[in-house]
């Protein structure tokens, strides 16, 4: 019997990986190119180097859909830090500036929170690839060069704070495509007076996909081959879950 993930062109299907922290979307298509045996691989939806989580692999054929399975909304679990702001507004930046965190209620924070539903603007950050005559923002940022940025439509369907002990905020977020989530936790903190950056970032679902069936980025290096075809979601089952 033919398995459906492979055809004559090599493997296709969609791959769900947990990333780890301190490596980049790309890292991780590097380890899977390898482990397939593929040059025909791509990633939906970087995540950055301190971000843990749901990467998808799209791998031979399911690159035509590529732009389709990134334009699915997404959920992340984060942290954000009271007391102050970072040039990457998560804590991977320079300190930017410190301010004292006030002894904020739980109705006080989720009343910020609640400024946040629906339909808003973002500034994106410069630390994002982002283009600007075909360079990345993040290129020119690491050059010292700012530019002005277009804010951007985006959208949260729900959110939920989970746990508040100060100055840290665990929260999770359902949001459209193109949300940044360090942006958000910047901009909380800014209506708080305090200002705040990401600590910490987990995405766990995009579209209808989720961790469940997430392969765990170390085990790429380790997994034989064939195990790893065995873990590709056929197109097929993509029609099926999508309700195409």
């Amino acid at each position: 019997m033919r398995d459906p993930s492979k055809d004559s062109d090599g493997p296709s299907g969609v791959l769900l990986i947990d990333k780890a922290e301190e490596m980049t979307s790309h890292d991780v298509v590097a380890i899977a190119r390898r482990a397939l045996n593929t040059k025909k691989i791509g990633h939906c939806g970087t995540l950055d180097p301190m971000a843990t989580g749901l990467l998808m692999l799209v791998i031979g054929r399911a690159t035509k859909i590529q732009d389709l399975l990134m334009s699915e909304d997404k959920q992340y679990v984060g942290t954000l830090t009271l007391g102050f702001t970072t040039s990457t507004q998560d804590r991977q930046g320079d300190t930017l500036e410190t301010k004292p965190v006030g002894d904020y209620t739980k109705e006080k924070i989720h009343e910020v929170f609640d400024q946040f539903m629906g339909d808003f603007e973002q500034i994106p950050p410069m630390v994002s690839a982002i283009k600007k005559d075909g360079v990345p923002l993040y290129k020119l940022a690491r050059k010292g060069i700012e530019i002005v940025r277009e804010p951007r439509k985006v959208h949260i369907t729900s959110y939920e704070v989970t746990r508040i002990e100060l100055p840290e905020i665990d929260f999770i977020v359902n949001c459209s495509k193109g949300f940044y989530v360090r942006t958000y936790a910047h901009d909380i903190g800014a209506h708080l007076g305090c200002g705040a950056h990401l600590s910490a970032l987990r995405r766990t679902r995009s579209g209808k996909f989720t961790l469940d069936r997430a392969v765990p980025v170390a085990d790429l290096k380790t997994t034989p081959r064939e195990e790893l075809y065995k873990a590709l979601i056929s197109l097929a089952e993509i029609s099926l879950m999508r309700g195409a």
